[in-house]
């Protein structure tokens, strides 16, 4: 199972950037799926999960309204939309992987998650 996530960069405050991570060795119709990120000094957290055998999505209080989780059967792909960006969403993305259908309150733990992206840099300037 590998995950590629892509889309990182610099962007102005208010700025919008899409991020997508390519899975393969899994399908997007069972497990969950989801987006974590780690900003310096901090402790990684969770961003925005979906659990692929309903599209049944969280997002964190932070970027809830403004980042949209989505997938793409074909592409075999996983997208974050985020849309105004504030200085605070300066981050390493991660996009990450388990074959288990997780309950809501657990789509953030990061302890369930079996499979790991690189990582992908956004830095939002002012």
């Amino acid at each position: 199972v590998q995950l590629q996530a892509s889309g990182g960069g610099l962007v102005q405050a208010g700025g919008s950037l899409r991020l997508s991570c390519v899975v393969s060795g899994l399908t997007l119709r069972s497990g969950t799926i989801g987006w974590f990120r780690q900003a310096p000094g901090r402790e990684r957290e969770g961003v925005s999960c979906m659990r692929l055998s309903d599209a049944n999505t969280i997002y964190a209080a932070s970027v809830k309204g403004r980042f949209t989780i989505s997938r793409d059967h074909a592409k075999n792909t996983v997208y974050l939309q985020m849309n105004g960006l504030q200085i605070e969403d300066t981050a390493v993305y991660y996009c990450a992987a388990t074959p288990r259908n997780l309950i809501k309150s657990s789509m953030f733990a990061i302890l369930y998650y079996n499979y790991w992206g690189q990582g992908t840099l956004v830095t939002v300037s002012s």
